[in-house]
């Protein structure tokens, strides 16, 4: 490949009858891009989440378009009323208030009817909240699952935690900040505290903030202040069998190691221990005669 095919730019006009997915700032305008100027600009309408929030994109952009609402809440008349327009020839594209359009947003039913009807559909990408938070968590990268907000009924939602929590791959979620500390404190419940988690919250605006990777920690910092802004939240995957068994080996050696120190005999230190992690006495007394102890 040229390397210089990478560093070109061409100004695209919208082409007729194409409905554009466009990526729009997750929070930070500057994070718009020259072809989502340029794609916004030149298609005949847009569809959007909130008409409102979309229009101050626009005012940023210098933009003056004709808007259309687009949300859950839509009725099926106004899925025929887009597909009409780009059999028409028009071209429109779809937007979310934020981030990329059909993830966590119904913008998922536009784009499958316009694929049924042999429409085109072109993609013009942009931020994601679930993407920048995961290559912003220093969590596992390679695989990953990615679920959204979570449910408000309860049945749902404890089945999805539990599902995240037997996960061995990164899950990623959203939560809003009225339900962030139920979900973390769920989330204890079933994970632990040694699982690795992140928190971001108001990923690219001013007071952009990390917390991780201990879930108490999390926990007490968010209850020390007041929750604001949308959540990303990157869970670890639970370790493999040999990992737990090494991290439950380590943690058992340095408690070990504490209880003889403290005065404790090497019979009763194991005889405390067992009890306490319901880890065979026989099996912690062999740390001791394998020497693994300092």
């Amino acid at each position: 490949m040229n390397k210089n095919a990478l560093l070109s730019y061409r100004k695209e006009e919208p082409e007729k009858g194409v409905l554009y997915i466009v990526g729009t700032p997750i929070g930070n305008l500057a994070d718009i891009s020259k072809r989502v100027s340029n794609i916004l600009q030149g298609v005949s309408l847009i569809a959007c989440e909130d008409t409102r929030t979309t229009k101050k994109l626009l005012n940023y952009l210098g933009i003056t378009k004709k808007l259309s609402s687009y949300h859950k809440f839509s009725s099926k008349s106004k899925l025929k009323f887009f597909i009409s327009k780009l059999e028409k020839g028009d071209s429109i594209a779809l937007v979310s208030d934020a981030g990329m359009p059909t993830i966590s947003d119904p913008g998922n039913n536009l784009v499958r009817k316009v694929k049924e009807k042999d429409l085109d559909v072109i993609c013009v990408p942009g931020p994601c909240a679930a993407i920048t938070g995961l290559v912003s968590s220093g969590i596992d990268t390679s695989k990953f699952a990615f679920y959204g907000f979570m449910p408000k009924i309860k049945k749902e939602r404890n089945e999805i935690l539990k599902i995240i929590a037997a996960s061995q791959i990164t899950t990623i979620i959203y939560e809003s900040p009225k339900r962030i500390l139920k979900l973390l404190d769920d989330l204890k419940d079933l994970i632990g505290i040694n699982r690795e988690i992140v928190v971001l919250k108001e990923l690219t605006k001013r007071y952009e903030q990390h917390f991780g990777f201990k879930i108490d920690h999390i926990i007490k910092n968010l209850r020390n202040s007041e929750p604001k802004g949308e959540f990303t939240i990157v869970i670890a995957g639970e370790k493999k069998i040999n990992d737990n068994l090494e991290i439950m080996e380590n943690d058992l050696r340095k408690e070990m190691n504490s209880l003889i120190k403290a005065g404790l005999s090497h019979s009763s230190a194991a005889n405390y221990l067992s009890k306490k992690s319901g880890v065979a006495k026989n099996y912690i007394y062999k740390l001791i005669l394998n020497n693994d102890l300092e």
